[in-house]
C-alpha cells in the first residue's frame, strides 16, 4: 500500500519537472493582503503615472519650442525627461493591469520584455545623470571652453554612449533567465525585475548573480565614482573663486542635478540596504522602497527642474498665460 500511495507523487513531481522548465505565465503581486482595497490603491498610482508623464513632457514641450534652451545643460535634461518616460511607460501596463483590473497574469515573454526595458532605462538614467555631471564640471571649472567642448555632435555621441552602454549590460540578463527552470511563478511585486525572477529559479543563479553585481559595478557603481569626482573638483573651483555671490551662483547652477542624483542614487542605495541587512523588516516596507526607486525620479524630476531652473518655469508660465489668453 506504501508502495501505491507514493507512486502518483513520483508522476506529478517528475510531470511538474518536464513542465516548468518556462512557465507560461509570472503571476504578479500587489499589496499582499490588501486586494480588496486595490482599486482605491490604484487612484494614487494614476495620480503618480499622470504626474510623471505630463511634468516630463511639459519640459520636452518647453525646451523644444524655446530655440534658446538648445544648449547642452537643457539637451542631457530632454535625455532625463525621456528616460524618465521610458521608465514610466515600462511599469504601467503591469501595475495599472494589478490595481485597476485585478490582472496578475503576465506572460513569460512579456516579463522578460518588461525586465529588460526597466533595467535598461534604470541604466540610462544613471548615465544622463554622469553625463549632466561632467556638463556641470565644463561649465564652471572651464567655462571659456564649455562652447567647444559641449558641441551638438559630441552631446548626440555621449547620449548614444549612454543608450548603447545601457543596452549592452542589460541584454544578457534575459537571456541568462531564459536558460533557467522555474519551479515558482509568483514575483514579489507588480512589475518584473530580474532578481526577482532569478529567486524562482529551481536550479544554481550563481552565473546570474555575478552578472548582475557586475552589471551594477559598470553601471551605477562607476557612475557614482565619477559624479562624485566631478563634484569634488568643482567644489575646488567655486570655492577658489573671491566673491561670494558668484560662488553662490555657481552652487545654485548645480542645485537641480544634485537634487536628480539623490533622488536617482537614494532609493537605490536604501533597497540595497533593505535587501541585505533588513530580513526582519515588514514586507510592506520592503515594497514601498521598491516603488519609490522606480517612481520618484520621474514625477520629482521634472518638479525639481521647474522650481529650480528660471527658464523652465519661464516657459510653464508663458504657456499658462497663452492658455489663458
Amino acid at each position: 500500500s506504501t508502495g501505491t500511495s507514493l507512486q502518483p507523487q513520483l508522476l506529478i513531481m517528475v510531470d511538474f519537472n518536464s513542465t516548468s522548465f518556462h512557465p507560461a505565465t509570472f503571476q504578479l503581486t500587489g499589496f499582499p493582503g490588501q486586494e480588496a482595497d486595490h482599486h482605491w490603491i490604484s487612484i494614487p498610482f494614476c495620480v503618480v503615472y499622470i504626474t510623471a508623464i505630463v511634468g516630463n513632457c511639459t519640459v520636452l514641450c518647453i525646451i523644444w519650442a524655446e530655440r534658446r534652451l538648445h544648449q547642452p545643460m537643457y539637451l542631457f535634461l530632454c535625455m532625463l525627461s525621456v528616460n524618465d518616460l521610458g521608465m514610466s511607460l515600462s511599469t504601467l501596463p503591469t501595475v495599472l493591469g494589478i490595481f485597476c483590473f485585478d490582472v496578475t497574469d503576465v506572460a513569460f515573454d512579456a516579463c522578460l520584455a518588461q525586465m529588460f526595458f526597466i533595467h535598461s532605462f534604470s541604466n540610462m538614467g544613471s548615465g544622463i545623470l554622469l553625463a549632466m555631471s561632467f556638463d556641470r564640471f565644463v561649465a564652471i571649472c572651464d567655462p571659456l571652453r564649455y562652447a567647444a567642448i559641449l558641441t551638438n555632435p559630441r552631446i548626440v555621441r555621449i547620449g548614444l554612449a549612454v543608450v548603447i552602454r545601457s543596452f549592452s549590460v542589460v541584454l544578457p540578463l534575459p537571456i541568462l533567465i531564459k536558460r533557467l527552470p522555474f519551479c515558482r511563478n509568483v514575483l514579489s511585486h507588480a512589475y518584473c525585475l530580474h532578481p526577482d525572477m532569478m529567486r524562482l529559479a529551481c536550479a544554481d543563479t550563481i552565473i546570474n548573480n555575478i552578472y548582475g553585481l557586475f552589471a551594477i559595478l559598470v553601471t551605477y557603481g562607476l557612475d557614482s565614482v565619477f559624479i562624485i569626482l566631478s563634484y569634488v573638483k568643482i567644489l575646488r573651483s567655486v570655492f577658489n573663486i573671491a566673491s561670494y555671490e558668484q560662488r553662490l551662483t555657481a552652487l545654485n547652477t548645480c542645485v537641480s542635478h544634485i537634487c536628480a542624483v539623490l533622488l536617482f542614487y537614494v532609493p537605490i542605495i536604501a533597497v540595497s540596504i533593505m535587501h541585505r541587512f533588513g530580513g526582519n523588516a515588514p514586507r510592506l516596507v520592503h515594497i514601498l522602497l521598491s516603488y519609490a526607486y522606480l517612481f520618484v525620479p520621474p514625477v520629482l524630476n521634472p518638479i525639481v527642474y521647474s522650481v529650480k531652473t528660471k527658464e523652465i518655469r519661464k516657459g510653464i508660465s508663458r504657456i499658462f498665460s497663452r492658455d489663458l489668453l
